[in-house]
């Protein structure tokens, strides 16, 4: 039966009629034989790469075997052949033959039979260039062209001068010319944000400029992109420098090097703000600083040491200057009769971080200047030491109303800042006997005024980056120190023993490493400092 009906309606399957095709039809008919053209058209052209016409664009690829995609690298080659060569080196390599680099494909562009690349090496960047020709395949252009931004590749590649400078790259007086292209880790096709877009100038009041800014929550939950950018591999290789410059100066100054539990039995602040953590059969707590234990290790004689290391704070604070986990940089030294001693030593310490900076890190300083505002940082030597009193004393005279024994707000801080700024042009100075009111329990009391003690902050644009004190080196003076601020003895009862057995008068201090890069630098928010920062809000990546 289906076979007498197809007879009978020879048409019914194609939509013909009884006066020709349908439009559908017609237009199916008419899409294949554009296809069929085409196709004639593509066979045409390779007929004339096989004579010689069109050099270059033949199918067969001369260049198969010197590009694609190499697969996972699982240590089964070692290619001792393949010299790599730093982007910032290449200049060196002109007119000497090919090299290989490694590097990021920072953007892309296919025109015509051409190919440019940027390749981006950590913040170094250089054009490279490949052009259909006798060693250079169609194929091969066309698959540089179609490459993910961010993906790493291994180019071979010699390093040719350009008659006028490429502006848009580190490298403006060469360019590379591929001769062998090797994805080694090709990234995704569709990138949360655009390395571009995060590495734009941060300038609100260009209104003419591009309006396309990256937000700091869309940068943290892709931090890994984030900090491809120049600007932030400036500013963590800045960060770096502070920590070898505070091991390094304080090394020459005769200092030892700890390292201290950061699991401890007992809050070390006395305060409540501090991470509860599940210990066995117990409870235990993350450290808010290693204080504790850098007092003993005074009292084990070890006279001057500093350590490194993660400080925990439970403080719900969301503001631009706090974290709940960050790089604490602290030291503690004996001293024989007043503890000026130590705060000259650490006052001397900065200015000579300062320095350090300055001088060793001014490419830096430069690249984050590209993206940010930064204002150069000002400072004396030797560093201004003011008192609390007088501190209080210059606000008063700006109009704002504080107590003698009242602790500096965050406005007050930063106002006094400017306000020393104008009359001492400095960034960084001492303030020094704040009230024992509002200080730890282990702070020194000021043997001549009992409402104050013998405590100083340090301040960089207006904010703290340092708290210290002189320590309670007497063991019962400790004690009566310790209940009248409430902490349970039994708790603290190891540290306060280390005391009993002899201890030299000693003093202090520590430092927040993300603040002191952030207002070093000017930056607006402790965020930008902290490599995967850790708020109240935010426990990733």
């Amino acid at each position: 039966m289906v076979k007498e009906n197809e007879t009978a309606n020879p048409n019914a399957n194609t939509g013909e009629g009884a006066e020709g095709p349908s439009k559908k039809a017609a237009k199916k008919q008419a899409k294949e034989a554009l296809k069929a053209a085409k196709k004639a058209e593509h066979k045409a052209a390779a007929g004339k790469g096989e004579n010689g016409d069109n050099a270059g664009d033949s199918t067969e690829d001369c260049s198969a075997g010197h590009y694609g995609m190499c697969g996972i690298i699982n240590s089964k080659e070692k290619h001792d052949e393949r010299k790599f060569v730093a982007v910032t080196e290449l200049s060196s390599h002109m007119g000497k033959g090919p090299v290989w680099v490694r590097g990021r494909v920072h953007t892309c562009r296919a025109k015509g039979k051409q190919c440019f690349l940027v390749l981006r090496q950590q913040s170094s960047t250089v054009q490279c260039i490949l052009a259909v020709g006798d060693n250079v395949s169609k194929q091969m252009v066309k698959f540089a062209g179609n490459l993910n931004k961010e993906s790493i590749i291994d180019i071979e590649a010699e390093a040719v001068s350009v008659p006028s400078k490429i502006e848009s790259c580190t490298e403006q007086n060469l360019e590379l010319s591929i001769k062998q292209l090797f994805v080694v880790s090709q990234a995704k096709a569709q990138l949360p944000l655009q390395i571009e877009d995060a590495s734009r100038p941060d300038n609100p009041d260009d209104t003419e400029g591009l309006n396309i800014r990256v937000n700091q929550d869309t940068r943290l939950d892709n931090r890994v992109l984030d900090l491809r950018t120049p600007a932030n591999q400036a500013i963590f290789r800045l960060e770096a420098g502070v920590c070898r410059l505070f091991r390094d100066i304080l090394t020459d100054k005769g200092f030892t090097e700890i390292h201290t539990p950061k699991i401890i039995s007992a809050a070390s602040e006395g305060g409540a703000n501090v991470f509860t953590v599940s210990y066995f059969k117990d409870s235990a707590y993350l450290a808010q600083s290693p204080q504790l234990y850098k007092q003993m290790a005074i009292a084990a004689d070890f006279d001057k040491v500093f350590t490194v290391g993660a400080v925990f704070r439970a403080e719900d604070s969301n503001t631009h200057r706090h974290l709940t986990e960050f790089v604490g940089l602290d030291l503690e030294m004996s001293f024989k009769y007043h503890y000026h001693e130590v705060l000259h030593t650490i006052g001397n310490t900065f200015t000579d971080i300062f320095k350090g900076l300055r001088d060793r890190y001014s490419r830096e300083i430069e690249a984050v200047g590209q993206q940010y505002k930064v204002e150069p940082f000002k400072f004396l030597e030797p560093p201004l030491i003011l008192q609390f009193s007088e501190g209080v004393a210059m606000l008063r005279e700006a109009g704002v109303e504080t107590g003698d024994e009242e602790d500096l707000s965050t406005p007050n801080e930063k106002l006094l800042g400017r306000l020393v700024k104008a009359k001492y042009d400095t960034d960084f100075y001492i303030l020094d006997k704040f009230p024992l009111a509002i200080r730890p329990f282990y702070t020194m009391p000021d043997p001549n005024n009992p409402i104050y003690s013998n405590s100083y902050d340090m301040f960089m644009r207006g904010e703290e980056i340092l708290s210290g004190a002189q320590r309670i080196h007497d063991p019962e003076f400790l004690t009566e120190r310790a209940k009248h601020h409430g902490i349970d003895i039994t708790k603290i009862a190891a540290y306060i023993e280390s005391f009993r057995f002899g201890c030299p008068p000693h003093a202090g201090g520590g430092i927040g490493m993300e603040r002191v890069v952030m207002l070093y630098l000017g930056l607006d928010n402790i965020r930008k400092t902290s490599m995967f920062p850790r708020d109240p809000k935010r426990l990733t990546p």
